[in-house]
């Protein structure tokens, strides 16, 4: 074993690097639960639309199209990644591509297509990223904005419509009085966590975050896996854009915006390591719960769309300073 790997054995085994684990992993847990029982009870109390059963279907709705990209991104932070700011872009080349291509190939075609080319965008960034060494947040940042002036030039910059009721229908079916949208997450979620938790590569893009010099030394392909968590990640959103598509039956070239923003919040919140090798799934999902009902409350109380964002970008602050407080203290 070469000497930086078992520096990395030893770490893993150091008792006060397992102590700071379990001191952030408890306080965050315990943290996130009070705050959505909190968010929960103010909603029930500041108003009677709440608890409807109207408000919890949107509410249920909106979480799976945006989650369905925070299982992606918590591998990017996961991995070291610190961002995939091309979301904005896959998603609406899954919007867009799975109703544009619906007159000529069909609705399963066109929305099969839809998520392959968002993915094929994930492979520019992963290799640019994994291989070549760009910093994530310019690499991401441009490629998003080629991608996002592709869709606008060849759509020409308009609405695009959907031409299929019938898979309109379906999307927005429930089964159970449960969202078939939301049993899309759930599955996406459950799949997404296996991968990060139980497989050799949710181990190796933990490795690869914790200590990239030691995973590579213990021969961890960590290009790759680096490059694969981006990957994910747009195919995460190129099914997220897809589904939106077919929700709305209507695309545009920016119904992407603020996706990138939403994700980032709801993983940093739930407490997955912005400095990479910590974090999961479930976390991350815990943290999209408390953020969608924190939004749904302020919507509720009339609250302004600059404040709502003023409040987000504080509990990402907050989150990210606690992350770094706690580690200091647990493993420093």
């Amino acid at each position: 074993m070469t000497d930086i790997a078992l520096s990395m054995q030893q770490e893993r085994t150091n008792p006060r690097f397992n102590r700071g684990s379990r001191l952030v992993d408890t306080a965050s847990r315990a943290g996130l639960l009070i705050a959505i029982l909190a968010v929960a009870l103010y909603g029930s109390l500041a108003s009677p639309v709440f608890f409807t059963t109207g408000n919890l279907v949107n509410v249920l709705t909106s979480m799976a199209i945006v989650g369905i990209v925070v299982v992606g991104m918590t591998f990017v932070l996961v991995v070291g990644g610190l961002a995939d700011l091309s979301v904005p872009a896959t998603v609406a080349c899954g919007a867009i591509l799975s109703l544009a291509l619906q007159p000529m190939v069909g609705p399963v075609p066109a929305f099969l297509l839809a998520v392959a080319l968002a993915g094929a965008c994930g492979l520019v960034n992963g290799l640019l990223v994994g291989y070549v060494g760009i910093n994530p947040i310019i690499a991401t940042l441009g490629v998003g904005t080629i991608v996002l002036g592709i869709v606008q030039a060849a759509v020409g910059g308009v609405i695009v419509y959907g031409t299929d009721p019938a898979s309109a229908a379906l999307v927005k079916s429930r089964v159970l009085g449960i969202p078939t949208i939301a049993l899309i997450f759930l599955a996406i979620a459950i799949v997404g966590n296996f991968v990060l938790s139980r497989s050799f590569w949710g181990r190796w893009t933990i490795a690869t975050g914790g200590n990239y010099n030691a995973a590579e030394a213990s021969a961890v392909p960590v290009r790759a896996v680096k490059a694969g968590a981006f990957i994910i990640t747009a195919l995460c959103s190129g099914l997220s854009g897809a589904l939106l598509g077919l929700t709305l039956q209507s695309a545009r070239p920016l119904v992407g915006t603020g996706y990138e923003f939403s994700a980032i919040t709801a993983v940093v919140v739930g407490g997955v390591s912005i400095m990479g090798g910590f974090g999961s799934v479930p976390r991350a999902i815990a943290g999209l719960v408390f953020v969608q009902l924190l939004t749904n409350v302020m919507v509720l109380q009339g609250v302004r769309t600059p404040v709502q964002g003023f409040v987000l970008g504080l509990l990402i602050a907050i989150a990210v300073a606690l992350d770094v407080a706690l580690r200091k203290r647990g493993v420093a």
